[in-house]
């Protein structure tokens, strides 16, 4: 019998007891990421890596301890794990204090509104909660509640559009009901008033249609995690291929592309590196599941591995002629880009779509049918159409998404001929003055 002498014995114990002191903190840790799921105009990210702000873009993942800062005339979203959103005006501040897993599975999110005005749709999926700082107040939400919040030296307020949020402050507790705000005065010792009605902001519009956006093409998804899910049915469709079964394919795809082309390479402490991808459906495909080539097909993505979150895409099955492996980089904290790189607007449409464009330069909601633009791509080559913003009048009217269990092709073509514009109208939308529900 092997014998053990009571120093190394001593430490084996130690060892087995920082061991068991570390899984409950790992349990309750804060690897935990959701996604920047909009960007317009100039946004800036600081991920606590003692780096300070730097330019931020589509997908980037946001962990504890994260800063986000629009500026002038700039616009951000991000998305959580249900689905939920964040909405930031321009030049607001946000903090992400903590963003944890408990055991039980549920996340706790706290975030600080420094400065600015924020718009929160919280589904409160799942006994989720969601923590909100402003001014000397906050609050927690673990239900439903869409609501604005501004906040500035003089004075803070919380306008409600669905759900009753119970607010806590150095003047007491206060419940702000559906279709009220309530008014603190900052300078005054953060002394309320509640108002019966919400007055509409120069905002709303964008929130409403964002939120429309999220319902409408989310609506069928079956997989645990909605974030990223409505830009998915928005950009691709899935399809039942022999031998693999449901995959996911991005519209416009086109002969030569491949999964990882265009994106970047950036790094968090305490995690080292993520690949992100710059297209705009780009984020649950590249933290979840398996991309595939398959002979005839294409690239498909294969939904799963919903366990934990991928730091660098998995992918399988025959490589493709133009496949662009994927070589984490060493030596850097530094932002490194891969092909055209992460930071590609959407805000700008070029009226044309093309072959391999794979959504790259149409923002979201901004065309009609995808599905059938993507029939006329794979035929032609490329389709041209007038230019158009995020959330064109007819986008939500006219959904492109099939869930797992529908069957429809989602694949570009080789073609190289050039074709007119279809008969189809895009007229841009008009701020509307629909009451949120």
């Amino acid at each position: 019998m092997c014998q053990i002498s009571p120093t190394r014995l001593a430490l084996v114990l130690l060892s087995a007891a920082s061991i068991l002191v570390a899984i409950p903190a790992f349990a309750d840790s804060q690897v935990r990421i959701v996604r920047l799921s909009d960007v317009q105009g100039s946004v800036q990210i600081d991920k606590n890596s003692g780096t300070g702000f730097e330019s931020a873009f589509l997908n980037l993942p946001v962990t504890q301890g994260t800063q986000l800062k629009t500026l002038d005339g700039a616009r951000a979203e991000v998305e959580f794990e249900d689905g939920s959103t964040l909405r930031m005006a321009p030049n607001t501040l946000i903090q992400f204090s903590t963003l944890g897993s408990g055991q039980d599975g549920k996340h706790t999110s706290v975030i600080n509104l420094v400065e600015g005005m924020a718009y929160v749709n919280w589904i409160g999926k799942s006994g989720d909660e969601i923590g909100l700082n402003f001014s000397r107040e906050k609050f927690t939400l673990d239900r439903e509640a869409h609501f604005r919040l501004d906040t500035s030296t003089q004075v803070a307020r919380l306008a409600v559009f669905k759900g009753n949020i119970d607010v806590e402050g150095p003047s007491g507790q206060v419940t702000v009901e559906k279709n009220k705000t309530a008014t603190f005065n900052t300078s005054d010792d953060d002394k309320f008033t509640v108002a019966n009605h919400v007055a509409e902001a120069p905002l709303d519009g964008w929130d409403r249609e964002s939120t429309e956006y999220h319902d409408q093409y989310a609506k069928r998804n079956t997989a645990p995690y909605g974030y990223g899910a409505s830009d998915l049915g928005y950009y691709g469709a899935y399809t039942n291929v022999a031998g693999y079964g449901m995959m996911w394919q991005p519209y416009f795809m086109g002969v030569g592309w491949d999964p990882f082309m265009d994106g970047a390479w950036s790094w968090y402490p305490g995690m080292g590196y993520m690949f992100v991808s710059a297209y705009p459906w780009g984020w649950m495909p590249y933290m979840y599941g398996n991309w595939n080539f398959v002979p005839g097909y294409g690239w498909g993505w294969m939904p799963g591995g919903w366990n934990t979150w991928n730091m660098q895409p998995r992918y399988g099955g025959g490589t493709g002629v133009h496949m662009h492996p994927l070589v984490v980089p060493t030596g850097s904290v530094k932002t490194v880009v891969v092909g055209r790189g992460g930071p590609v607007s959407t805000t700008a449409f070029a009226r044309t779509v093309t072959a391999g464009s794979v959504g790259l330069g149409i923002p979201r909601g901004s065309l009609d049918n995808l599905h059938q633009l993507n029939q006329e791509v794979a035929k032609r080559g490329y389709v041209s159409t007038p230019p158009a913003r995020q959330f064109a009048a007819t986008a939500a009217r006219n959904p492109s998404f099939v869930g797992f269990g529908d069957e429809r092709g989602g694949g570009g073509g080789s073609s190289t001929a050039h074709i007119s514009s279809p008969s189809v109208s895009h007229a841009p939308a008009a701020a509307g003055n629909t009451v949120h529900k």
